[in-house]
């Protein structure tokens, strides 16, 4: 069974939910804590029968990857129907804009999905692992014959994910589809960014401080050249770029300066920009961040060395140090607070910020 999710944003009124089948539409507030449960996003098997038939919600970005993505999904989706169909109610929801799928998850796992799956690259998948959470704390199913939480699912699609290369995943969509049928769950740790007067933000993958997170600031300017991008905005990064002296706080402990920072990166996986190897000891199992300190690089440093960063031999490189965290706070010394910092590609403003883990948060279809 394939029901279709059509949200669209109308304003002042929030988001309305349309299932073509047999569903009517309602309106709500996506930032409400507490949904009405007098209808069900997905139709299919009533719980009183005796095989329970999965909720799988496919959250698609269709103009990801300069509109590749759509194509691809498009393509897809007869042979994901074939092959999931007949054990599961498959739920196509398409992205109207920025933060559309956080509240597209968040809908799910109040309605009790069995899993939400990201379709795309790692800005959807950044997304949807940000639904997973409201105020602080994991979203909660509001369906009482969940027999389990909601999962997170992937399908790698249009100019892949740094996120599956960590896990050693193909881009290849139709070896996702088989993750998703044979349904094994595992758990994975998730970041969290947090700053005095302002709202939690989680990441999945790499957050990154400084030169990077100004390379991946400007990059996201030019993805209509594909990866090409990244070079675009780390030339662009480096035009009038400082190194700076940080201060951080690492474990709760005591304040410490790391002089003429270029770059810090704090690593739940080990890729980042299109397949930079920048924290190659991270693994998102393992309840801790690798932090990867660049200081007192140059231009050139970059150039010559840059074939390191990418295969991840990078941490013999002098001025490059690693280590182990569960938290890390920084601070700009200077109290400029043009310092950026982004994560998972998305930017997310400037200095100080909190960054801890929280270890075996998110269920995931692996």
């Amino acid at each position: 069974m394939i029901c279709y999710y059509n949200h669209l944003v109308a304003p002042l009124l929030g988001l309305r939910f349309s299932i073509a089948k047999p569903f009517q539409p309602r309106a709500h507030n996506p930032m409400a804590s507490d949904l009405s449960s007098d209808s069900s996003v997905f139709r299919g098997v009533s719980s009183s029968s005796p095989i329970r038939r999965r909720d799988l919600v496919f959250v698609v970005n269709p103009r990801g990857a300069n509109g590749k993505t759509g194509i691809e999904w498009k393509k897809l989706l007869p042979y994901l129907q074939s092959r999931l169909g007949s054990d599961c109610n498959i739920c196509e929801s398409l992205t109207s804009g920025p933060s559309h799928a956080i509240d597209i998850t968040r809908e799910a796992i109040r309605e009790g999905a069995d899993a939400v799956i990201a379709v795309g690259g790692d800005g959807t998948l950044h997304e949807v692992v940000n639904g997973f959470f409201w105020d602080g704390k994991p979203v909660a199913n509001q369906k009482t014959e969940a027999v389990h939480s909601t999962a997170l699912g992937l399908i790698p699609l249009g100019t892949g994910s740094d996120f599956a290369r960590t896990l050693g995943w193909k881009n290849d969509p139709c070896e996702a589809i088989e993750r998703i049928a044979k349904g094994v769950r595992s758990r994975i740790d998730v970041g969290v960014i947090s700053r005095e007067g302002e709202g939690s933000h989680y990441f999945i993958n790499v957050a990154d401080i400084h030169l990077s997170a100004k390379a991946g600031y400007y990059a996201s300017r030019y993805k209509k050249f594909g990866n090409l991008c990244y070079v675009i905005g780390a030339l662009q990064a480096f035009i009038g770029h400082r190194n700076q002296d940080l201060r951080i706080k690492v474990n709760e402990g005591e304040w410490q300066t790391c002089s003429q920072v270029t770059a810090l990166c704090v690593g739940n996986a080990k890729y980042f920009g299109g397949g930079m190897k920048i924290t190659p000891n991270a693994d998102p199992h393992s309840g801790s961040f690798e932090v990867v300190i660049l200081q007192d690089f140059k231009w050139y440093d970059f150039l010559l060395k840059l074939h390191k960063l990418y295969n991840g031999t990078h941490l013999s490189v002098n001025n490059v140090t690693s280590r182990n965290v569960y938290t890390i706070e920084v601070d700009d010394i200077s109290g400029s607070g043009n310092i950026f910092i982004q994560s998972d590609g998305e930017h997310l403003g400037f200095l100080p910020r909190k960054l801890s883990i929280l270890p075996a948060a998110i269920e995931m279809i692996s």
